[in-house]
């Protein structure tokens, strides 16, 4: 709703409304529409004589509407749970003068000198320091050596930053960093300054100039080996890794970076950012998809470009377009960007390695949806209200998020799946978008009704379970199909399911489609001869188990 316009007649106001409280939730976090954050600085200071850091932000804010008379950023309070880490705020100012603030429950409160007027753009300045409880891991790496790595995900950011810490308010972002000289310093978008200090310090100043969520804020301070790779479109694709794995890490990470970027830029929209560095940390286990800046874990450098690290580096460079430049708008609708992510690393395999290794991570991916809805069996992709951000994520938001897009793309189409994927990303790049707003573009690009495939899938748990048989009747020349849903969760699918026919002397089989959608199913099918096998689902379109074979 944040997009609607004013002047926007009240039927389409009703229609949209509709739309987005039958297919779209919103979580817990407190929400303020009237506040737009457009730019965070935040000037640090690291020391090698310390883990606590030294933080000056700047929050420039844009007020959408009069009378807001108080500014509410999240911010860790410094804690005896916490064994004193946490932050402890010491100042708040705007335009030089002072402001009266009030720092608990881990939210910092900040009073307005007068209430705001419409579009009123203001920078208050939060002066604070401490040990941060997380969020920042300040650690020796796997070569004993010192480093400084963000891990923000989903909602830590708030441990060493103050901000509006959830993914609704995307902003801009800067971070200056004065930290020892023998440092390195790798962060968002563009560095734009870097200049050595006296007594052995170092000012480094990056820039991002894209609006991003605040898990995506990254920083990486530590000792590295640079490479200055390739370009793509003029934007520079950097590896940074350990001294100590130079050439293990360039070898792995300079493929299939740029074949990546060239193929999500062709098939879904243009890169958002103005760099993409693949950058080896220790603050993450796999990889962390930070707008521009991605991290992978220490031990991703292997020299051997394995089939794993290939694909997390081309699930995070995915990210780039779904859950960075396309955001959701709430915590509900994750899936919009891990499940994206997902299929759309398998969209690339498929592009680049070839149909075999696509359907072979289709089926890899059915394994844990299974392995999953076995201990999990209500559970559904958009959250309700979701509290509890440890829950945010499951193997479900991921694999079978990914399965539901290769679904929607068998029942609309190839064709019609691209065109609303662009139409999606066009609309929504570089700002936030809910389920409702991704069904919107996939009906208008395929002139269909999807709300009943988006609420089996999304919004219910359950699994698809087929039984059947079938049977050749030589007098009447025809095939007999029944089907039978078996799944005892109390679910009911109503899905188009494809059967090949595979008839003697031809190479490849006959597709027929069926509409599967009551409990009990009986098909007839006219065929020349007796088919020599029938399978259902052969080009694997629909996430489901079966048991089906022929009466003799």
């Amino acid at each position: 709703m944040r997009y609607l316009k004013k002047n926007f007649i009240i039927t389409l106001i009703f229609i949209v409304s509709s739309l987005q409280s039958a297919f779209s939730f919103t979580d817990n976090y407190p929400k303020n529409p009237r506040i737009d954050a457009i730019n965070y600085v935040f000037k640090l200071e690291l020391s090698d004589d310390t883990d606590e850091i030294v933080c000056e932000t700047t929050i420039d804010v844009r007020f959408l509407e009069e009378g807001v008379q108080e500014l509410r950023l999240d911010l860790i309070n410094a804690t005896s749970e916490l064994k004193g880490k946490g932050m402890r705020v010491s100042r708040v100012t705007s335009n030089g003068n002072s402001l009266i603030f009030t720092h608990e429950n881990d939210a910092l409160y900040i009073t307005l000198a007068a209430p705001s007027t419409v579009n009123q753009r203001t920078k208050y300045m939060i002066v604070y320091r401490g040990i941060p409880a997380s969020g920042l891991k300040i650690a020796n790496n796997k070569h004993g050596d010192r480093t400084f790595f963000s891990d923000n995900w989903p909602n830590r950011a708030r441990n060493w930053l103050a901000t509006i810490d959830h993914p609704y308010d995307k902003a801009m972002c800067e971070f200056i960093v004065t930290a020892p000289d023998h440092y390195q310093v790798i962060s968002n978008g563009l560095k734009v300054e870097e200049t050595d200090l006296t007594a052995g310090k170092r000012l480094t100043h990056w820039k991002q100039s894209v609006p991003i969520a605040p898990w995506l804020y990254v920083l990486g301070v530590a000792r590295f080996a640079v490479q200055y790779v390739d370009e793509f479109k003029g934007k520079s694709i950097q590896t940074w890794v350990y001294p100590q794995d130079r050439d293990a890490g360039f070898y792995d990470f300079a493929e299939p970076t740029k074949k990546v970027l060239e193929f999500f830029s062709d098939y879904v929209g243009p890169f958002s950012y103005e760099k993409l560095a693949n950058i080896q940390a220790n603050s993450v286990g796999g990889g962390m998809e930070a707008a521009s800046a991605i991290f992978y874990g220490d031990k991703s450098v292997t020299g051997k470009r394995t089939v794993r690290w290939r694909n997390v580096i081309i699930h995070e460079i995915a990210h780039q377009w779904f859950g960075n430049a396309v955001t959701e708008y709430d915590w509900d609708d994750v899936w919009l960007s891990e499940g994206f992510a997902t299929y759309f690393t398998l969209l690339f395999i498929e592009h680049q390695y070839g149909r075999d290794a696509f359907v072979e991570g289709l089926k890899a991916s059915q394994k844990q949806v299974n392995a999953f809805y076995e201990k999990n069996p209500d559970y559904r992709i958009v959250h309700n209200n979701l509290k509890d951000m440890r829950k945010v994520t499951t193997r479900q938001t991921y694999q079978k998020g990914s399965w539901i897009l290769h679904m929607l793309r068998g029942v609309i189409g190839t064709d019609n799946f691209w065109k609303g994927i662009q139409s999606y990303y066009q609309k929504y790049q570089n700002a936030n978008a809910t389920t409702a707003d991704f069904l919107r573009e996939m009906e208008d690009a395929s002139g269909r009704d999807l709300s009943g495939f988006f609420q089996q899938w999304l919004y219910k748990g359950g699994t698809l379970r087929y039984a059947g048989t079938w049977q050749f009747d030589s007098v009447q020349s025809q095939i007999t199909i029944r089907l039978d849903q078996t799944q005892n969760d109390g679910s009911l699918f109503k899905m188009p399911l494809e059967v090949g026919l595979y008839l003697a002397g031809q190479n490849g089989p006959e597709i027929e489609v069926l509409q599967v959608n009551e409990k009990s199913n009986i098909f007839t099918i006219k065929v020349a001869s007796e088919p020599e096998n029938i399978i259902l689902d052969p080009n694997t379109w629909v996430l489901m188990e079966s048991d089906f074979s022929k009466i003799e």
